[in-house]
């Protein structure tokens, strides 16, 4: 007989308030400042609730534009940095399930020679190759373009990984029945082996998403217009270092901003992106 505790749950619920407290408090401070004015925040005059600005610093944030440092409006920004993230997450995955399929599935001469290659590419991130890959991207045109934001970051060694530590554990009998029933290689790949990978396209997804949107380096190298440039660099950018008043209301209304896609697509993705990560399966 299992004892019923009144408290048993108490102190777990309690660090569960207080981590989320802590992770929460700054958020809430940072979409407070941005219903400020900027004089308000300025003299150190701002209260724990929200000002009287809310919708007339939100406008301006996403359709005017912030400050002589960042003349395009938020708005293109986030566009930018969503077709990028989409870019990259999207190209990932197609590229990743597509050569851990081939590897998995084909036999051909160097298979895992080739694997062992796009596994050891994993300590080649784009800070260290930053130079060569910039080389040939300028030499193609692409700069200031969004295939030049998101085709050098979609290759994805951990992807590949992914699926096919996945692909290894579907039964050989799925495999052998479908040659039974006549099923090609890619009959197979869209009737059997992509339906069982949703959960791990989801957590790959998501992983991915989030990876894009957080870029700073290469976005800040590839493109010099400001109608090219990302919300993170936007943000970056309206903290002025100079003489020059730094709006910060702006600037944390940029910052709400900026936080709101990839939660929406966590929040959206939620079930099926912890599912793709924890089950045994995996």
């Amino acid at each position: 007989m299992v004892e019923k505790r009144r408290f048993g749950n108490l102190v777990p619920h309690l660090i569960l308030l207080v981590g989320v407290s802590i992770v929460a408090f700054p958020v809430y401070l940072a979409f407070v400042a941005s219903t400020h004015d900027a004089a308000t925040i300025a003299n150190g005059q701002m209260q724990p609730v929200p000002g009287p600005h809310f919708l007339e610093n939100y406008y301006r944030t996403i359709f005017v534009g912030t400050s002589s440092s960042t003349r395009e409006p938020v708005g293109t920004m986030m566009l930018n940095s969503f077709v990028m993230a989409m870019g990259i997450a999207l190209g990932k995955i197609l590229i990743s399930i597509i050569s851990a399929y081939a590897v998995v599935y084909f036999r051909f001469p160097f298979r895992m020679t080739a694997f062992w290659i796009i596994f050891v590419t994993l300590m080649l991130p784009v800070e260290v190759r930053i130079y060569p890959t910039y080389k040939i991207v300028a030499d193609l045109g692409l700069i200031d373009t969004y295939a030049g934001l998101t085709m050098p970051l979609v290759a994805s060694a951990t992807g590949t990984l992914l699926f096919r530590q996945f692909f290894m554990t579907i039964p050989d009998e799925l495999l052998e029945a479908s040659k039974i029933d006549g099923a090609g290689a890619f009959r197979f790949f869209k009737d059997t082996v992509l339906p069982l990978s949703i959960t791990t396209i989801a957590a790959l997804f998501v992983i991915q998403f989030i990876y894009g949107w957080n870029q700073y380096l290469w976005p800040l190298l590839i493109t010099t217009k400001d109608n090219m440039q990302t919300i993170v660099i936007g943000i970056k950018k309206m903290i002025v270092t100079q003489d020059a008043l730094t709006e910060w209301q702006l600037a944390m209304a940029t910052a709400v901003l900026a936080m709101l896609p990839p939660v929406v697509v966590v929040v959206l993705m939620q079930r099926l992106f912890v599912k793709g990560l924890v089950e045994t399966e995996k």
